[in-house]
């Protein structure tokens, strides 16, 4: 594999490219026309205008890309994640036009791609699952039975969902019929498919996944897990690894039956399982990403490896260079996303240009981005502007190196999502490790940040009061005649 197409943008674009180029494979960058001073473009060895900012008119255009591959002969195209990463469609037309997709196999995506389908392989590998529906809900009718039999708190969960769209939440049965049809409506508009499910609503869980990589010989191994469970609308902020209420054993069961998860639908490459545990330290299977997450970064710290070069080398027919005995956790790593949002204002996003930006450095610190002092947000896209990762040799060294790297972390311009992840991570539930996935609606409201907001500039006007009057005693004039020093007036 000599050159290789990134169908992707930003920081994962750019992240995938660094690898490519320390194999001695060449790349290719497309781009809409508002990244076209992007940082990831420069890099690349080739770029090509694929067309206007809207998603669906340049990143999505599956075909437009192939055809780029094709005049540029290119050898693999790496989708990173979102956008085209899991098409089922896009992988097999990939494969049709005789170029190597790096990530696992249309097949694959299809069983896993759908809750309900994956939910089905995962109860014929005897993987644990909430309870709930067996397939699709067609009527409320058949909803209200189900959910009767289920019991309540429940959740009406879409098939083809993600991110928290088309997933209701219900307390008593008097809610369902208009939860459920809220449900259909939301999950029809974001993925045009209208199916849903129910299962139990697990009460404070943590959510836990599990990093699998697989090859084309049949191989699959776990890389440990993360732990994601300090959410905002149901997507994740901060991760880490390995999680802090995992044992020896349950972490080693939750691998294996990712590995079966995995093995239930021949997968190949990178792929993410994950699960609920709940109170009980009890864990059920919740769905698998066919593609690299956001957050591998973390398990790359503890595990020492590359997980685009692993990926390639799959693609490439290479089997596995390592054993499940062969790995294990070195350290603690933690990831924050740092987003262009306001967390005192529900998060919103707010868009505008990078006046300042200065990354944090030091031992133990990396940051994965796509954007440079001076430049814009763009509004077509997620506003995830960096991932801030640090690494320690334990939990508390990984965390206080974090807040050392969020206060060197210089962004001026645009709100973001820094303040709020420092929040978290010297909250005492955090610390400790007792929290959940409810954390922002136990621990966090956007008065608590502001609050701590005016502490900081009523301790910075203090401070620089300080100065001034420690400034003017040292330049204040002497008595006339006398010789003295500084060092005595300012003492």
């Amino acid at each position: 594999m000599n050159k290789i197409l990134v169908a992707n943008r930003g920081e994962i674009a750019l992240r995938v490219m660094r690898s490519c180029r320390e194999m001695g494979i060449q790349t290719v960058a497309i781009y809409s026309e508002a990244d076209r001073n992007a940082p990831f473009v420069k890099y690349a060895d080739e770029a090509v205008c694929i067309g206007p900012p809207p998603s669906n008119q340049s990143y999505l255009l599956g075909d437009k890309i192939i055809d780029v591959c094709k005049q540029l002969k290119v050898d693999g195209i790496h989708p990173g994640y979102g956008f085209l990463s899991e098409n089922a469609d896009f992988a097999a037309k990939v494969k049709k036009a005789g170029i190597t997709f790096i990530g696992p196999s249309p097949e694959a995506m299809n069983i896993m791609g759908d809750k309900l389908s994956a939910k089905a392989a995962a109860k014929k590998n005897k993987i644990p699952m909430v309870p709930g529906s067996e397939g699709a809900i067609t009527s409320v009718k058949e909803g209200k039975e189900v959910a009767l039999a289920t019991g309540f708190p429940l959740l009406i969960k879409a098939s083809a969902g993600g991110g928290g769209k088309g997933m209701r939440i219900v307390e008593k049965i008097e809610e369902f019929e208009e939860q459920m049809k809220l449900a259909v409506s939301e999950a029809t508009s974001a993925f045009g498919d209208g199916s849903v499910f129910i299962e139990r609503y697990v009460a404070g869980p943590r959510h836990i996944e599990i990093q699998i990589l697989g090859d084309t010989h049949g191989n699959i191994v776990y890389l440990f897990e993360r732990e994601c469970s300090i959410q905002r609308r149901h997507q994740k902020v901060i991760e880490e690894a390995p999680s802090s209420v995992l044992t020896p054993e349950i972490r080693k069961a939750m691998g294996e039956c990712a590995v079966n998860v995995g093995k239930a639908c021949d997968y190949v490459g990178a792929g993410t399982v994950e699960f609920l545990l709940d109170e009980n330290k009890n864990f059920y299977f919740l769905e698998m990403n066919t593609r690299l997450q956001v957050e591998h970064p973390v398990t790359e710290m503890i595990t020492g490896l590359d997980l685009v070069k692993e990926q390639i080398k799959v693609a490439r027919g290479e089997k596995l260079s390592f054993k499940q005995e062969d790995l294990k956790i070195t350290g603690h790593s933690v990831e924050v996303r740092v987003y262009a949002e306001d967390p005192t204002n529900n998060f919103l996003p707010d868009i505008g240009k990078l006046v300042t930006y200065k990354r944090p450095q030091g031992l133990g610190v990396r940051v994965d981005d796509g954007f440079e002092e001076g430049m814009d947000i763009p509004i077509y896209y997620d506003p995830m502007i960096a991932k801030l990762v640090t690494f320690g040799k334990d939990r508390e060294e990984a965390i206080n190196r974090m807040i050392r790297a969020i206060d060197d972390y210089q962004i001026v311009g645009v709100e973001t999502t820094l303040s709020f992840c420092k929040f978290v991570l010297k909250h005492k539930a955090f610390t400790s490790g007792n929290f959940d996935t409810h954390f922002i609606k136990h621990h966090y409201s956007p008065e608590m940040l502001s609050v701590t907001k005016e502490d900081e500039a009523i301790v910075a006007a203090l401070f620089g009061a300080k100065l001034m009057s420690s400034a003017k005693a040292v330049t204040q004039k002497p008595d006339e005649g006398k010789s003295v020093s500084k060092w005595k007036t300012n003492r």
